[in-house]
C-alpha cells in the first residue's frame, strides 16, 4: 500500500513540472501573456532575495539595502555574476567592521 502513495506523490509533483515541457511548442500565446510569463522568474528571484537582504544584519537593516544596491549597480555595469556576488559580500563586509 506504501508503495503506491510514494508512487501516486511522485506522480503528482512530475507531471507538473514536464507537462509545460511538451505543451510549450504546441500552445502559442498572444504577447501580453509571454511578457507576463517572462516576468515571473524576475519576481521570483526578487521575493526570494529581498527577505533575505533586509536580515542581514537586523539591527541595521541599512547595510543589507546598501548591499543590494552594490550588487544592482554591479550588475548594471555587465560585471560577470561572480564579481556582482563578491561585490555584494564585500560590502557587507566592511560596513559589518
Amino acid at each position: 500500500m506504501i508503495i503506491w502513495m510514494i508512487i501516486g506523490m511522485a506522480l503528482v509533483t512530475a507531471i507538473p513540472r514536464v507537462l509545460p515541457a511538451f505543451i510549450v511548442d504546441i500552445v502559442s500565446f498572444p504577447k501580453w501573456v509571454d511578457r507576463w510569463l517572462n516576468a515571473i522568474p524576475y519576481a521570483a528571484l526578487g521575493a526570494l532575495i529581498f527577505p533575505g537582504i533586509l536580515s542581514v544584519k537586523p539591527e541595521a537593516p541599512q547595510i543589507g539595502i546598501i548591499a543590494g544596491l552594490t550588487a544592482v549597480l554591479l550588475a548594471w555595469l555587465d560585471l560577470h555574476i561572480i564579481l556582482v556576488v563578491l561585490g555584494a559580500i564585500a560590502s557587507v563586509f566592511l560596513l559589518t567592521l
